[in-house]
């Protein structure tokens, strides 16, 4: 879902999308932040949920905690919904699963908008159209889902670090 594109710039913009904004998208943002910190990248995170129910709340005390298990803050984050206007201002945007990655594109008015959307899985095994699965309903997901997102962000940095 999506294709590659190389047109990416120096100042990437990347916005990571999940239901509620409050599990996966500030696991995968405050990763790919720190990812960004530590190598020096001047790529700008953000993270948004499709649905509205917990806009302005901290993440999920799980996502939080597992994030600070393996050195990662993400409790300066606010759950917000995600806009269509999002579209225009990030050149790329990552969907947790295939559910939001349509709830994403139905907004895209434009090829170009369309083609900044992608399945964040998919920068690990490509075209598998894999899905993070949301672990609001188990807690012993949030390992499982910091390990994909972990990857997923290694993956994308190496994907776009040598085309900028």
């Amino acid at each position: 879902m999506g294709q590659q594109n190389s047109q990416i710039p120096k100042n990437m913009k990347i916005l990571m999308v999940c239901l509620g904004n409050i599990c996966r998208s500030p696991l995968a943002e405050g990763i790919m932040q720190h990812k960004i910190n530590e190598q020096g990248l001047k790529w700008e995170v953000d993270s948004a949920g499709t649905g509205s129910w917990h806009v302005g709340e901290l993440p999920d005390r799980r996502s939080i905690a597992i994030g600070r298990k393996y050195g990662v803050d993400i409790t300066y984050q606010r759950a917000r919904q995600f806009k269509p206007h999002d579209l225009e201002n990030f050149d790329l945007v990552l969907a947790m699963d295939s559910s939001n990655y349509q709830d994403i594109i139905r907004h895209a008015v434009s090829k170009e908008q369309a083609e900044k959307v992608h399945l964040i899985m998919n920068f690990v095994s490509p075209g598998r159209n894999e899905a993070v699965p949301d672990p609001y309903w188990d807690d012993d997901g949030f390992e499982q889902v910091f390990r994909m997102l972990d990857e997923a962000c290694d993956r994308i940095i190496e994907h776009y670090e040598v085309r900028v």
